[in-house]
């Protein structure tokens, strides 16, 4: 039967260095608040391409409950009036919104 691990300086010091490179690179990639990115434009080409609209009541394919807030790609703060969205780098949508990439959240 093999021994427990003995835990040495050396080791521990390494796994501290991983440890640490990890919490600062996760604090980089966090994504922008929604203050500091501008609005999404409803008659931008890119928004046209995924028919996004501000208010999901006047979106015709839109489920009922179906709205940026309610959507996996949506990555702004709950109950927040706007966030940023995984499809458009940059930009806020409107949390009220809805656009036909809406995925259901896990």
């Amino acid at each position: 039967m093999p021994s427990p691990p003995t835990l040495t300086r050396r080791s521990l010091l390494k796994n501290l260095g991983v440890a640490a490179a990890v919490v600062s690179g996760a604090a980089l990639v966090r994504p922008a608040d929604a203050a500091d990115a501008p609005l999404l434009a409803a008659d931008s080409p890119e928004a046209r391409a995924v028919q996004y609209t501000e208010d999901a009541r006047s979106a015709k394919a839109a489920a009922p409950g179906a709205t940026c807030g309610s959507c996996a790609l949506y990555q702004g703060a709950y109950g927040s009036a706007a966030g940023p969205c995984q499809l458009f780098p940059g930009k806020s949508v409107k949390a009220s919104g809805w656009c036909s990439s809406w995925a259901a959240q896990m």
